[in-house]
């Protein structure tokens, strides 16, 4: 391949890491702002997406000039088809940030109730499964891909938990029904945000290996 072909490779891979941590940091402040039921912060978040949106439409655009102007091959065109991929993961992870603010901006117009969950635990672990798995992007990494998939049992069991309780504070406090499935709501995008970050490594699994790990029954 030319020269000219190399140095839109690289030109890719840069934005596609730029999108990753635009995303990371969009991640980070979704769950502070449901720490901190911070809704200045879920608004500022709320008006981020457009951006996450444009640049994944750009980036997936740059792919598919690629791929017709060149006609990539072997571990090329796997290249592509994983940023393509992994682009669209990281958009929807933007999407689940957003969800998560959005909620944020419900329940802080109403009064906390006595039992409240602790996110704090599930958000670290969706977060670090996000920047793992853009690692093993970076360093074309599989072992630490499949760590990030190990990792998504342990966000599930917090999501089960989550919805327990909360369950159990709507039959105690029914007249709070609304907040409380605010509550679940958020633990359902963590969780999908996490279910984002192992596809995510799943992609770089195939990128490295040539293999597709979908639905491989780990």
């Amino acid at each position: 391949m030319t020269k000219h072909f190399r140095k839109e490779l690289e030109i890719i891979k840069k934005r596609i890491l730029t999108l990753g941590s635009m995303v990371e940091d969009l991640v980070h402040d979704s769950v502070r702002a449901v720490d901190r039921v911070d809704v200045d912060l879920a608004d500022r978040i709320i008006k981020r997406d457009r951006e996450i949106n444009d640049t994944e439409v750009d980036i997936e655009e740059e792919c598919l000039k690629v791929l017709a102007l060149h006609q990539p091959v072997a571990v090329d065109l796997r290249f592509i088809i994983t940023v393509i991929k992994i682009n669209n993961e990281l958009e929807r992870i933007g999407d689940q940030a957003v969800n998560i603010a959005q909620r944020v901006q419900v329940i802080a117009k109403r009064p906390k109730p006595p039992f409240w969950f602790d996110y704090s635990e599930m958000g670290e672990k969706a977060q670090k499964m996000l920047r793992m798995s853009l690692d093993a992007l970076v360093n074309l990494d599989v072992d630490l891909a499949y760590r990030v998939i190990t990792m998504d049992d342990e966000v599930d069991k917090i999501k089960n938990d989550a919805y327990d309780k909360i369950k159990q504070a709507i039959k105690d406090l029914p007249e709070r029904v609304g907040y409380y499935i605010n509550l679940l709501l958020i633990s359902r995008h963590l969780e999908r945000l996490a279910d984002h970050a192992t596809n995510i490594a799943e992609e770089v699994i195939y990128l490295v290996e040539g293999e597709i790990f979908r639905h491989a029954g780990y």
